[in-house]
């Protein structure tokens, strides 16, 4: 089946989608941390949503870098969003494992990383919407 008209692509989205709105609700219930995981884990799945909607076969990577490299291919305006998706690609290895480096997140930072990043969701979305 062409990548076009899969639905895979669209229940990354969907779950991507999920996650994005976790990251308010978590704000909201001052779990700064939790916040952060689910930020980094929104935006990886946003960019696989978009890669997999170009044809791209799925591959087990966490890092949001690569991802948006794989993703420059296709869409080169993503590019704005490298400094954003190095940072919040960070997240994953503090909040991921144990024994790994500590948060000293505040409720400010994510929010900003989600601002920041908040471009790029809406680039994606305008894919699914063609």
């Amino acid at each position: 089946m062409p990548p076009e008209e899969s639905t895979y692509p669209k229940e990354w989205l969907s779950i991507a989608r999920k996650d994005w709105g976790r990251v308010d609700v978590l704000l909201r219930l001052d779990d700064v941390d939790g916040a952060a995981f689910f930020l980094q884990q929104a935006v990886e799945k946003y960019l696989k949503a978009f890669l997999l909607k170009q044809g791209w076969q799925l591959q087990r990577i966490h890092n949001l870098e690569i991802l948006l490299e794989e993703a420059l291919e296709y869409e080169s305006s993503f590019d704005e969003y490298r400094f954003s998706c190095q940072t919040i690609s960070g997240l994953y290895l503090i909040f991921r494992y144990p024994n790994g480096p500590k948060s000293a997140l505040v409720e400010s930072d994510i929010e900003g990383m989600k601002r920041e990043i908040t471009g790029l969701i809406e680039k994606i979305e305008k894919h699914f919407e063609e």
